[in-house]
């Protein structure tokens, strides 16, 4: 491991004001072999059970916080698009993205469902899970292993930030039951998911800060450091690793100001930028740390929107050298491949890695992972899954 720390040893849970720590839970589906339909419904059933223990909450405690905040974040997402606005005003100076409340307010996204919550262009093209599937087996004919890491929504690991009177518990109990049962779907055909939402309400309260940028569309620094440690933690058990060439990387941590593009777009004098905590990797140099860059014959892609850009990127993704890819680095002790766009990662960057192959006969030769990490809103709000070759 390049020297990264474990996540008990790097990011802390602040205690609640009710002075006992906030933890997380496991909500996976247990089912192995049953019908679809039965597996789904089980799934289902169990983790919102669990959920109601651990919370000490009824089951209809949780439905119904579910339902309100479904509620909720459909108003707020139909009242800013008649006012053409992208933010949406929580509490404590905290900003929402509308098209992501719309997606929190969808409901199931997939399947009969799809065309009627979707924004995608062509109808056909609605649905997520074919494009997934065909994805996934195009890997798997070539021996390359697909990971897919949504990127939880905001509002479904801070609700409370969004709006008051929900009747919430601690721990936060789940408030997704669309993203569960389809992930659940995907793990029943074979495709591995990594759910950061677990983590992620485990570790809301970090000593470094939230794990959403408070005035931008994108996740905090430190959820790159624990998504990057989730996945590196999975890479790690693969067969192939060991044999991976790997080098040490150095790191600090340092609080950065930066301009969210939904403070930008408010353009409100009075509110004033926030500060984010980054976790900066590279090679130490006589002029400080030097980022580490991708390389292409890395065995691992990392694939998907701008997600894997912002901290890394510069410019208006707002720092270098402390992205998912450079955490990944850094967890890793090796460089990942990327292919990330400031658009969809649904299918432009999936396009983009068709484009790559298509330069490099022998591009896919050595690759081992496609690790695809992407905004769970592009379930709903991208403009389509369609079908793409991994290569000519």
């Amino acid at each position: 491991m390049g020297g990264g720390g474990s996540v008990n040893t790097e990011v802390r849970s602040q205690k609640s004001e009710h002075g006992h720590q906030r933890s997380g839970f496991s909500t996976g589906s247990t089912c192995r072999k049953a019908t679809s339909w039965l597996c789904l419904f089980m799934g289902s059933v169990v983790a919102l059970a669990l959920t109601c223990c651990i919370t000490s909450l009824s089951w209809a405690d949780v439905d119904a916080a579910a339902r309100q905040l479904q509620s909720e974040a459909r108003r707020l997402a139909e009242e800013a698009h008649e006012q053409e606005a992208m933010a949406v005003r929580g509490t404590d100076g905290w900003l929402f993205f509308d098209q992501e409340l719309a997606h929190v307010a969808a409901g199931r996204f997939w399947g009969v469902d799809a065309a009627k919550v979707s924004r995608a262009s062509n109808p056909d093209f609605a649905d997520p899970l074919p494009a997934i599937l065909d994805f996934h087996a195009q890997l798997r004919d070539i021996d390359v292993d697909l990971l897919l890491v949504p990127v939880p929504p905001k509002a479904m690991i801070y609700p409370d930030k969004l709006m008051t009177g929900l009747t919430l518990g601690d721990p936060l109990p789940r408030l997704d039951p669309s993203h569960q049962e389809f992930y659940a779907l995907l793990r029943e055909n074979g495709v591995q998911v990594l759910d950061l939402t677990d983590t992620f309400l485990q570790e809301r309260f970090a000593e470094q800060g939230p794990l959403y940028c408070r005035q931008d569309t994108h996740w905090s620094g430190l959820a790159c450091v624990l998504a990057a440690q989730k996945i590196a933690g999975m890479i790690q058990e693969m067969s192939w690793h060991a044999e991976a060439k790997t080098r040490s990387f150095d790191h600090q941590w340092q609080d950065a100001q930066i301009s969210g593009d939904l403070w930008r777009s408010l353009d409100d004098p009075d509110l004033k930028r926030e500060s984010v905590a980054l976790r900066r990797v590279g090679q130490k140099t006589a002029a400080g740390l030097e980022p580490v860059e991708p390389e292409q014959d890395s065995p691992i892609i990392l694939l998907g929107d701008s997600h894997n850009l912002v901290f890394h990127a510069g410019g208006d993704m707002h720092a270098r050298g402390a992205g998912l890819a450079d955490q990944l680095a850094l967890e890793l002790g090796l460089p990942v491949d990327l292919i990330a766009v400031r658009g969809s990662g649904a299918t432009p960057a999936r396009i983009n890695l068709f484009r790559r192959s298509q330069r490099n006969p022998d591009y896919w030769q050595d690759k081992k992972l496609v690790v695809w990490v992407f905004t769970s809103r592009e379930f709903t709000h991208s403009d389509g899954w369609r079908i793409v070759p991994i290569a000519p």
